[in-house]
Parts: structure tokens; sequence; C-alpha cells
């Protein structure tokens, strides 16, 4: 139903400037029967209009891949560097919190491991809305951090990463296929700040896939039993992303060339000193306006790589 309400408006938003046209047309050939500077003044907006929303719909066609009308599972995790590192995994989860927000999509925390002394370790969010996958896997990969540190007594500068995985929501356990022996499942005691806040019943779950070796923990929530709910939940995300990356690294080495998504190949760059620059390195679309950025204004990053994937120029 969610797939076909979104079908449903797509029609509708095509047919509806598709009748805008007609009108506008109709406009016009009254406007060059009776010579009228201020009707063609009202035709050239209408058709400013026109073009701008067409090229707003146009934009929306790049969503074709198979997953990507879906709600997403984003998950963040801090690189190496200790509680600097932690403190950027957390600036990132807020940066997705506050775009989605501003997106209208829902989130929810299906995992969370707090810092050390500050930041998080790691955290999986879901987003719930339609082409929230469409739009975020753009953001799938190492995000660096260079800055001051705060938490550096001489205050000299530091370089911080970050890895964003981003999945596909499972829509149907059938898309998925995972046989009853084919996981295995540990219980644990959720760590806590302490006190009041620990565990006295082993509730965190780590659910390891045996044949593809992929390991995911869940920690969240109070009850076991939902704890392995969210785990399954990200588990069968992994999969299907494993499945897509499959396909589309198959692809690229169809088309000649292939560039390994690792550690070493950061896909985009967060200078706050000595000067204040984003960058993406995959296609090169930047802005100095690095809080805008952090307090998630990402669209443009977004809709630069999404279409130099198509090959088309970005706005």
């Amino acid at each position: 139903m969610r797939r076909l309400n979104g079908l449903v408006a797509d029609v509708d938003q095509w047919r509806t400037i598709g009748g805008r046209i007609a009108e506008a047309g109709e406009y016009l050939e009254l406007a060059e029967a009776e010579p009228d500077d201020s009707a063609m003044v009202d035709v050239e907006r209408d058709v400013a209009a026109i073009e701008d929303d067409l090229g707003r719909i146009e934009f929306e066609l790049i969503f074709s891949g198979p997953y990507d009308g879906r709600s997403a599972i984003i998950a963040i995790h801090a690189g190496a560097g200790g509680t600097e590192s932690q403190d950027w995994a957390e600036m990132l989860m807020r940066m997705y919190l506050r775009w989605s927000e501003r997106q209208g999509y829902k989130t929810e925390m299906l995992d969370f491991s707090p810092g050390e002394e500050a930041g998080i370790k790691s955290v999986t969010l879901e987003v719930v809305g339609i082409r929230a996958y469409g739009q975020l896997k753009a953001e799938h990969g190492v995000h660096r951090l260079v800055r001051l540190s705060p938490y550096d007594a001489a205050h000299r500068r530091h370089t911080s990463f970050a890895l964003v995985e981003v999945m596909p929501e499972v829509e149907a356990a059938a898309e998925v296929q995972i046989g009853p022996d084919d996981v295995r499942m540990d219980v644990f005691r959720s760590s806590g700040a302490g006190g009041q806040n620990v565990q006295k019943t082993s509730t965190a779950v780590r659910l390891t896939h045996i044949p593809t070796g992929i390991v995911v923990t869940c920690q969240n929530e109070r009850s076991q039993i939902q704890n392995r709910e969210s785990a399954m939940k990200i588990l069968m995300a992994r999969l299907i992303a494993m499945e897509a990356e499959k396909r589309d690294r198959e692809q690229t080495r169809l088309k000649g060339e292939h560039k390994e998504a690792g550690w070493g190949n950061q896909i985009r760059s967060y200078v706050l000193h000595p000067y204040n620059m984003v960058k993406d390195h995959r296609t090169d679309f930047e802005t100095s306006n690095t809080g805008a950025v952090l307090d998630g204004e990402i669209g443009g990053f977004i809709e630069s790589y999404l279409r130099s994937r198509v090959g088309a120029t970005a706005a």
C-alpha cells in the first residue's frame, strides 16, 4: 500500500503539470491573438514556475533503483582515535537526525553504543519515509573531520574519521532467505552508565549470520525479544545491501572502472580549521557554510551525487 500510494502521487503530479502546460499554451494563444504586455508577463511567470516544478519532478526520476523508494537503515561507526572520533560520530548522528526532520521523515534508534568519555562508538537509526534510502545512499562511506580538538589540552588540530553505512529497509520476509541454522544468537548484559541503569538480566542480543560472517548487536531496548527483532531487521537490511553492492560492483566492472569504498577513500571532508569548507570528493561539490551542513543541510551534496550517478549536470 505504501508503494502504491507513492506511485499514485507520482502519476498525479505528472497529470497536474500536464494540465498546467495545456492551460499555459491556451493562455499564450489568447495573449498572441490580442497583444497585451501584462498577459505575456503572466504567461512568462507561469512558464517559469512550470519549468521549476518540472525540474524537481525530473530529478525524482533518479530514484529508479529497486530499493530507492524505501525507508533506510543508517549505521554510524566511530573510527580510530578514541574520544575525538566518537564525538565526530555523534555530530554525524545529529546531522542526519536534523536532515530527516527537515524531510518530514520519522526516525527510530535501533541500537546505540555510547562513547567512553563523550560521543558514541556506534549508532543504528531507522529513517522511515518514501525515498529515504534513495537519498541517503549518497551518504554511504567514510566521512573525515579536521578541526581544533576540544578534547586536547594543547588545542591542536586533529583529523577524525567515521564510517556511515546505509541500507534499504526490508519490506517482506520473502526478500531475504535465512535458514533456521544460518543465524547464531548470543545474549549478554547491556552496557550502561552504571547505578540503576545497569541491566541485571541478559537483554542485549548478538546475531551472527554464519554463511556471510555478518555480526549484528542490539542492546537499545529493555526486552530481549525487542532487541532480537531490531537485530534481525538490521541483519536482513545488511544482506539486501550486500546483494545490491555485488550487482553494483559487477556493473561497474563491466563499465571498465572500479574504486573500492574503503577507509582510505573518504567520500567527504569537513574542515573546520584553518578554514571552513565541506567538500565531497566524488563530485567536487563544496560549501563554506559548515554550520548549516552539520545542522542537516546536506541536500546539495545528495543531489549532486545522485545527478552524477546518471551523468546529469548538478544544478
